[in-house]
């Protein structure tokens, strides 16, 4: 029997999660039956989306999450020994995959990276940039010419996005929480401004990289920034709302912003709302965005950059390390 190690939480987070709030326990993998198959984890991703899960919210952390891995023992033909997979199977070293279609994921090998780095499959040629696909390019329909805001710029979704934007002839101006992420945004991504929301005056930092108004804004961080941003919207705006980090530490019943609603009301904004398995059921669309994005990235439209942290005793630091954003691109772990 193999030994298997995961995270399990136990206790409900108040405020940022703590370590003593998870714990790691040893379990023995089941005996595989037909059409199952063990995977031995590579990589485990960490992401904002995760902080919104504990006890009150009772989805386990080894079932929640991205991870690839190698498959060690398989009685599944089309999955056979050797092959990596994509899993949604979180925060655990070894597993045994029972179900092809997750809570929220279809299980899949992972695709010709055109010879890319493996840990691609969990940041720009997996979920996070197949979220900036479709969340970008479906719902906020740019236009060449058209200014695009991307709060959140500088992490996995955001600066996929912005570099999407540019492909696509906008205008990009990006936020993020520190001077040397600004400095990457604009000279390696090639945003046309950075902003670095901690230090400027937001609204006054916003209206003159944009003295003619928004477009579009792409959405990861919500709260006080996100207002200041819809108040200087051009008429007819479109938001892609992605995420709301800034919120993810409160008690979700104790939520404060400024009413958004004038200024939707007023500007005739379209505001949607999404999340990244809409593209993979009924119709699985994945594949168009991965390819699309490897394309981008060997043909030097996209870079990107990972933040790892290595070993499987180290999941919990480099996810509070995430939520405080001390990551830059896609914060991933390595299991050693």
């Amino acid at each position: 029997m193999v030994k298997a190690r995961k995270y399990v939480v136990k206790r409900n987070f108040q405020g940022v999660p703590k370590k003593d709030d998870f714990e790691i326990v040893e379990y023995e993998l089941p005996q595989l039956k037909t059409g199952h198959f063990s995977v031995k984890a590579e990589w485990i991703s960490v992401d904002p989306y995760m902080r919104s899960h504990s006890i009150s919210r009772p989805v386990p952390y080894d079932q929640f999450g991205f991870q690839v891995g190698k498959i060690t023992e398989s009685k599944n033909p089309d999955f056979p020994v050797g092959c990596r997979v994509v899993t949604h199977k979180g925060w655990c070293d070894y597993s045994v995959v029972t179900n092809l279609k997750e809570a929220h994921s279809n299980v899949y090998i992972v695709p010709d990276l055109q010879g890319l780095p493996l840990e691609l499959a969990l940041g720009a040629l997996g979920m996070p940039g197949v979220t900036a696909y479709f969340g970008f390019l479906e719902i906020c329909k740019p236009k060449a010419g058209e200014t695009v805001v991307v709060s959140g710029a500088a992490g996995a979704v955001g600066a996929i996005v912005g570099q999407i934007a540019k492909i696509k002839g906008c205008r990009v101006i990006g936020f993020a929480g520190s001077d040397d992420k600004v400095q990457w945004l604009e000279k390696e991504l090639g945003f046309d401004k950075a902003i670095n929301y901690k230090t400027a005056d937001v609204s006054k930092a916003l209206k003159d990289a944009a003295p003619n108004g928004v477009d579009c804004y792409f959405d990861n961080v919500g709260g006080e920034l996100t207002t200041a941003i819809y108040s200087q919207m051009n008429l007819y705006g479109r938001v892609s709302l992605c995420g709301c980090i800034s919120s993810y530490n409160e008690d979700p019943t104790t939520y404060k912003t400024t009413s958004l609603l004038p200024f939707i009301i007023l500007k005739q904004l379209k505001v949607e709302g999404f999340i990244v398995s809409r593209w993979s059921e009924p119709e699985n669309r994945w594949p168009e965005a991965i390819a699309t994005l490897a394309q981008w990235i060997k043909e030097g439209k996209i870079k990107t950059r990972s933040h790892v942290t290595e070993g499987f005793d180290k999941i919990y630091d480099a996810f509070v390390g995430m939520l405080a954003g001390e990551n830059t691109g896609k914060a991933v772990v390595k299991v050693l």
